[in-house]
Formats: structure tokens, C-alpha cells, sequence
């Protein structure tokens, strides 16, 4: 009797007892939810923009109660994309610019800006995303066309890696800008003894330094259109490599508003007037920006042969890259950068720059744990030096791999190029990989960063059997890539990266499943919404 009474009085109470007052509850989903063990759910509960509580669909009901339940129909929810290496304020910016991605010919190229004139008539002409490894004549154009079409306009178009510039001669006359004029780390392109108008890299400056500023109306509309076209996509962090402390400060300023919700992980351009002011204010941290690495340049691109390589050129045997960076220079900024708390982050893409920025990593921070200093794109490394990659952090873009495995393996040989886009050695050294795009010089999509990384074809399906197989990323170990990883390289995994309690609640809904889809359906997953702190962002 004493039994059954116990009993009666526990069904009691357990039915009496209040549920949790929540802010939302997402039921019925297909959670994959990135924790350690990589486990799967249906349902979880969110307050104050946190997750606080992850499980079946009934658990979650029984527990919890909430106005806003959302029944996610079985559908896939994964945690909100990190992009661990982007231009998310350039995106903006290229949103006024001509659009010159996908270009098959420099006759190609010109037309756009004459019918982007047209339509806009511009005092001056900015243009985004040429490649001439596209076009039947794969040599740099050179702008004399340019020159009898707009005498008076200043035009300044980048090439698709932002590596180099292609400028009209009213640009090039902003600063003045000759035969004779020459810059470290940089290249003024002559073709029997004349100016094309090419500049590559440091060169670049010469002219942009020059261009009109952009003031913070652009600015802040350029940051709030990209994040439009960044959560549309499912993004909820992005880190942005090279910000300087206006366009930082703009950010915090309209986070702060709410006006901005997209998380900005901000590297620093390492310019000496910007480290001399971070290293003495410090870490700046708040729940949407992440104040704490530099950005710097060892080398330039493979496309436009600036990146430093320890032999020639395949293709062009007496070439063999810039240093954008002296040395001296990077050596005594990584100095300095140790002597902090905060982050390194360089970009190497030859085998020569990422050998230089591994010794140094290793010389200034003798043996110091848990830096987590990264090298951004680590495009070709030589066999001897993965090894160094041990506590290095790899930040790669893998549709950097199928765009260019077109003309890469010309520029390197094809010994060199076993060492090129090596995903997975990379991973195997390291143990994590922090995945990104580079975009606006890739798609925004992380959808197509995952296809590349698993698949390693384009989007036509080119090549049948993937593109260095080897180096393919398995599903699992790319949406780690992607998210929890991602995270770790920004010293955010406590707090997002994965669906767990106590972690902010940014998550994607999906049409399918990204971990059971057909291959060839990867890069056309559509986000169906977005949320970040639980709040959805498609309006």
C-alpha cells in the first residue's frame, strides 16, 4: 500500500511540476549538433539567445514551454557557418563595383564597364574579379583599350585574388605612376619598355593610395549588404582578414545598434600604425566582435606568379615570386605580436613563403602553447614542412583547389603540385582545419565550400573522379571544418561552433540533408532560415 501511495504521489508532483519558461523551442529536426561525439538530436530549447537545454523532440516539449515554437518538418539543422577567411566588408564594397567574375576575354571585361558607365556614370570606374587564366590569351592585359575609351575617368580593376590591379592611364596618373616607378614587395608591369597599366601587389598601392576615401554612409551600407547576402547563405560568423581600426569601430558601432547581428571575427591589417595602437589597447571582446590577431602578407597569388616559391616558376623559368614582407620586417612585427596575446595570422601561398612564415612562427614563439597562430591559404608546402604545421593552425579555402587546377599545376610542376591543396595532410598534421572561402575572390557560398573540400570537383562535375583525391576532406570532418574548428582558430569554441547547451543558438535550417544528399546536390542546399542568438535573419 505504502508502494502504490509512493508511486500516486510521484505522478503527482512530476505532472504538478511548472515547465520551463523559454524563449523558444525548435522541434522535429534532424540536428546534427557538432559536439565532441558528433551527435544527433531533435529538438532543443533557447533563452537569451543561448541554447540552455538539447534532446528528443518530447523531452524538450515535456520541459520547456515557450510562445514561439518553431516545427522544423524533419528538415536538417546544423550550427550557423563560420567563414574562417573572407573580405566580408570588400564584398560590400564590390557591391558598387563592376562585377567582372566569370569574364572569358578582356573584350569581355571591357564591355561590362562600359554598360556599368552607362548605367551609373561614375567620376571614377572600380572593377572586381578578372582572371586572364580564363581566357584564350592568358597573359595580362594590358590597358591601352582602356585608355582611348575613357581618357578622362579613372578606372582600377582587380584581379579575382585581389593580387593585382589593371589601371587605365587617368588612373595610373594619380600617382604618378611611370616607367621608372618601382616599390618593394611589388611590381610595375612593363611590355617593351611601356606601362600595361598592371600593377601587382605592393605596386598597387601606388595608385589606390590615391583613390577617393570611402566615407562611413559607403561604408556602413557596404557592411549591411554583405551581411544580407552572408546570413542568406547561412553565415553567422565571418572572419574578416584585414580591417582597419575605422571600419572595426564601424562594426562595433552598428553590432551595438543592433543593426549588424552577423559575428565579426576581425584580423587586424598589419600595418605599423595598426599594431602600435591594438598591441596597446588589447583584446577587444564582445558577443559580436572579436578584436585579437593581425593579418599579414608573406607572398602574392599563384594566378599572377607573385607567390614565392623555392624554385622557378614551371611556366616561367626566371620568375620566382615577391616578398611582400621582408624578412627582417616579419620577423621583428612576429616579435612583437608573441610578445602579446594576440593572434598571427599570415598569408603564405608559395612553398618558399609558407617555409619562411613556419620558421618564424616557430623561432619567436619558442614553444609557447596554445597560440594558435595560423597561416592563411597554405597553398603549396613543400613535402619537409608539413611537419611544422603541428600546433600551426591551417586556414584554407578549398574552392581555391577547383578553381585552380586549371592552370596550377603549370605554374609548379608537377612534383610540386602533389604538395598543393593538401587538405588532408594538412589535417592529418594538425588535427583541425579552419575552412573559409577568401570571398569575394571565391562565391560566397559555403555550400560550395563543402562540395570542394568532399568532392573536389567543380560545379560542372569536372574532374569525373575528383581533383588530388588524396587531399578530399571526409562530410564530417568539412562541417567541422566549418563550424566547431573554425571556431577553435578564433579562440570561440566555448561559445559557438556546435549545438550545445550554454553556446550562443546560431543554427541554419536546410532543404536537405548535408550529410546524406547526393554529391552532385551539395552546392545547391538552400538555407531555409538563418538564426543567430536564436532570432531568424530571412525576413
Amino acid at each position: 500500500m505504502k508502494y502504490v501511495l509512493s508511486i500516486i504521489l510521484v505522478v503527482f508532483f512530476t505532472s504538478c511540476q511548472k515547465k520551463q519558461k523559454v524563449d523558444s523551442i525548435v522541434i522535429n529536426a534532424n540536428v546534427y549538433t557538432v559536439n565532441e561525439k558528433f551527435d544527433k538530436a531533435e529538438s532543443f530549447a533557447i533563452k537569451d539567445g543561448k541554447f540552455v537545454e538539447i534532446g528528443s523532440s518530447e523531452d524538450i516539449q515535456n520541459s520547456f514551454e515557450a510562445d514561439t515554437i518553431v516545427d522544423a518538418k524533419n528538415q536538417t539543422i546544423v550550427p550557423g557557418f563560420i567563414d574562417a577567411h573572407c573580405h566580408f566588408y570588400g564584398l560590400g564594397l564590390d557591391q558598387k563595383s563592376v562585377n567582372l567574375v566569370g569574364t572569358k576575354s578582356f573584350d569581355e571585361v571591357v564591355q561590362r564597364i562600359v554598360d556599368f558607365q552607362n548605367e551609373n556614370d561614375l567620376k571614377f570606374i572600380k572593377g572586381f574579379g578578372w582572371d586572364q587564366n580564363d581566357w584564350d590569351v592568358k597573359e595580362f592585359p594590358n590597358n591601352k583599350l582602356l585608355n582611348a575609351l575613357f581618357p578622362e575617368t579613372p578606372i582600377s580593376i582587380t584581379r579575382i585574388d585581389g593580387h593585382a590591379i589593371l589601371c587605365n592611364q587617368a588612373a595610373l596618373e594619380l600617382g604618378n605612376v611611370n616607367t621608372n616607378s618601382k616599390i618593394e614587395g611589388g611590381e610595375v608591369v612593363l611590355e617593351n619598355g611601356e606601362l600595361t597599366g598592371v600593377l601587382v601587389d605592393n605596386a598597387e598601392f601606388l595608385v589606390m593610395n590615391f583613390w577617393p576615401k570611402v566615407n562611413r554612409d559607403d561604408t556602413v551600407e557596404a557592411l549591411l549588404d554583405a551581411q544580407k547576402i552572408c546570413t542568406n547563405l547561412g553565415l553567422t560568423t565571418v572572419d574578416d582578414a584585414g580591417l582597419n581600426r575605422n571600419t572595426i569601430e564601424i562594426i562595433d558601432s552598428l553590432q551595438q545598434a543592433g543593426d549588424l547581428k552577423i559575428r565579426v571575427y576581425a584580423m587586424v591589417s598589419a600595418s605599423k600604425k595598426n599594431l602600435d595602437y591594438y598591441l596597446n589597447k588589447g583584446i577587444i571582446k564582445t558577443d559580436k566582435l572579436n578584436v585579437r590577431s593581425f593579418k599579414f602578407y608573406s607572398d602574392g597569388a599563384l594566378g599572377s606568379r607573385g607567390a614565392l616559391l623555392k624554385e622557378s616558376y614551371s611556366d616561367s623559368p626566371n620568375t620566382f615570386g615577391l616578398p611582400v614582407t621582408s624578412l627582417e620586417d616579419l620577423e621583428s612585427d612576429a616579435q612583437r605580436v608573441a610578445n602579446s596575446e594576440y593572434q598571427m595570422n599570415t598569408h603564405a601561398i608559395g612553398d618558399s613563403a609558407n617555409h619562411i612564415v613556419l620558421q618564424t612562427y616557430k623561432k619567436v614563439l619558442q614553444g609557447q602553447s596554445d597560440r594558435r597562430w595560423r597561416i592563411e591559404h597554405a597553398q603549396v608546402v613543400s613535402p619537409k614542412d608539413f611537419q611544422y604545421f603541428d600546433d600551426i593552425i591551417p586556414s584554407i579555402q578549398p574552392t581555391h583547389a577547383t578553381s585552380d587546377m586549371y592552370w596550377a599545376e603549370d605554374r609548379v610542376g608537377a612534383e610540386r603540385i602533389k604538395g598543393a591543396y593538401a587538405f588532408k595532410d594538412l589535417l592529418n598534421v594538425n588535427g583541425r582545419v579552419a575552412l573559409g572561402t577568401d570571398f569575394p575572390v571565391e562565391h560566397v557560398s559555403p555550400f560550395y565550400t563543402f562540395y570542394a573540400a568532399v568532392a573536389r570537383k567543380d560545379l560542372e562535375g569536372y574532374p569525373d573522379l575528383g581533383y588530388q583525391m588524396e587531399n578530399a576532406l571526409t562530410r564530417e570532418e568539412a562541417l567541422k571544418g566549418m563550424t566547431i574548428w573554425a571556431a577553435y582558430s578564433n579562440f570561440e569554441e566555448n561559445e559557438k561552433g556546435s549545438i550545445e547547451v550554454g553556446k550562443f543558438a546560431d543554427f541554419i535550417i536546410l532543404n536537405e540533408d548535408i550529410m546524406e544528399v547526393e554529391e552532385a546536390q551539395l552546392p545547391y542546399i538552400e538555407v531555409v532560415n538563418t538564426f543567430i542568438e536564436g532570432e531568424a535573419q530571412k525576413k
